[in-house]
């Protein structure tokens, strides 16, 4: 009776042994160069967030909206992400269980019935005290990789909207280039059959309906490379949204797209740190910084306790026993004497760790705002040059239907006619790729403000 009022006042003393005392530098968030308003912004007002603004909002294609919930659903790269986030939940639980004491049981017979190999059943405790506070910090250092893994999945969710989006855009931008280019295709086919009826009658030379017919052939080359590149573009977002390689339904075309284009520019650039890769570099940081308390609370001695009760007997018979009954509990310390350095190196190795991943979270915090100031100069310029590129076209028809009347009416040679008809068809494919590039724009834009991707 005397041993267990000795096993409880043992137990309880080191249980109450001051834990709190926490080794380790304390965590401080490095400065970052910040900056009140973008340098290619407009003003505009502040208060409103693009962070508010949800991804489906910024989209009036239904058929485009399908297309990323389907990739939500099926994507394997985003599956990947949730799989690993499911992973680190795991380990911050499986981590966590260090902090508390671990029982395990024991039995074993022996038919032999000697003392050396008696039948045993026991049961035991142990427990290692976190006195210096190395459990604790390795606890905080996982929690800390658990969110970053989760700002993670929320980088790869921006990434596959966005490139869905992008690939789509770029799908209906060659649907359009090809219809332009089959549309070209005959008007010179037309051409061709004036022309050639002109030669019969020799009112045009020989020179005039080669051309054309050169002209004709370079159409009719062009159409096969654009539905290869449709197919190439179909296969991209078939495996984006985790299906078979497919043909792609078309929703609206670029010009019919209607997006926001009232997301605030002026934001300081302090909203960045709420971008998914960059939270996810400073998370990376702080638990990196956590794990300079670990190693330097394996410099000191770590308190163990343990205790054991059960039953011991030769003969399987006498196993329970009260004579076969024994218990017992102890507490030991292990630190280390000499290890030539090793330990110190230990925390310094863990200091440059956390160095470079707050070197890496400034860098991401800069590469941000770039792509802040690249996008907003984008979406901006695009809209300037879609703009005059869009007079550009439509003097370049009226040029054409000129030309060809003068032509028709013998004052100028076809040659003219044929620079008159390139400048049309690259004006009008010109225009076609920056409709595209508009929306890519807005959505690079609102992907690199760390807008609503969740």
């Amino acid at each position: 009776m005397r041993n267990k009022y000795k096993i409880g006042l043992l137990l309880l003393t080191l249980s109450f042994l001051p834990i709190s005392c926490l080794v380790g530098p304390k965590y401080k968030a490095p400065e970052l160069q910040e900056s009140m308003q973008y340098r290619m912004a407009q003003t505009a007002d502040t208060t409103a967030s693009i962070l508010n603004v949800k991804w489906f909002d910024i989209f009036n294609d239904e058929v485009l909206k399908g297309l990323i919930t389907k990739g939500i659903q099926n994507n394997y790269d985003l599956k990947i992400a949730i799989s690993r986030l499911d992973q680190a939940k795991a380990n911050l639980g499986f981590t966590k269980a260090n902090v508390l004491p671990t029982f395990q049981y024991s039995g074993g017979v022996n038919t032999a019935e000697t003392i050396f190999q008696p039948s045993t059943l026991v049961a035991n405790m142990s427990w290692e005290i976190d006195f210096w506070g190395k459990l604790r910090h390795e606890n905080r250092a996982v929690q800390n990789e658990l969110l970053a893994t989760e700002e993670a999945r929320k980088t790869v969710m921006a990434g596959l909207v966005s490139d869905i989006a992008t690939a789509y855009f770029q799908l209906r931008d060659l649907d359009n280039q090809l219809e332009i280019t089959k549309q070209t295709l005959k008007t010179r086919q037309d051409s061709y059959v004036i022309i050639t009826d002109r030669f019969k009658s020799g009112y045009t030379s020989e020179l005039d309906k080669v051309q054309i017919e050169q002209q004709v052939a370079i159409a009719e080359a062009a159409i096969p490379n654009i539905k290869r590149q449709i197919t190439v573009l179909e296969n991209t977002i078939s495996i984006l949204i985790g299906q078979m390689p497919a043909p792609i339904e078309r929703g609206k075309s670029n010009k019919e797209q209607l997006m926001v284009t009232n997301l605030p520019l002026s934001i300081p650039s302090t909203l960045l740190q709420n971008r998914p890769d960059v939270k996810r570099a400073e998370l990376q940081y702080i638990a990196a910084h956590e794990r300079i308390g670990v190693a330097q609370a394996m410099r000191f001695p770590s308190f163990n306790i343990a205790a054991f009760a059960g039953f011991a007997s030769a003969k399987v018979g006498d196993l329970y026993d009260s004579g076969s009954y024994n218990q017992n509990a102890s507490a030991g310390v292990v630190g280390p004497i000499f290890q030539f350095g090793k330990n110190r190196r230990r925390v310094e190795i863990n200091r440059q760790i956390a160095e470079q991943s707050k070197l890496n979270y400034q860098k991401t915090y800069l590469v941000a705002v770039g792509e802040v100031e690249n996008a907003i100069q984008n979406v901006t310029t695009f809209k300037e040059e879609f703009e005059a590129r869009s007079r550009q076209v439509a003097a370049a028809k009226k040029n054409y239907e000129l030309s060809y009347a003068r032509y028709y009416n013998g004052y100028v040679s076809y040659l003219e006619v044929l620079d008159v008809q390139r400048s049309l068809f690259d004006a009008e494919i010109s225009l076609s790729q920056l409709s595209q590039r508009q929306l890519t724009a807005m959505v690079q834009l609102y992907k690199a403000l760390g807008g609503g991707w969740n």
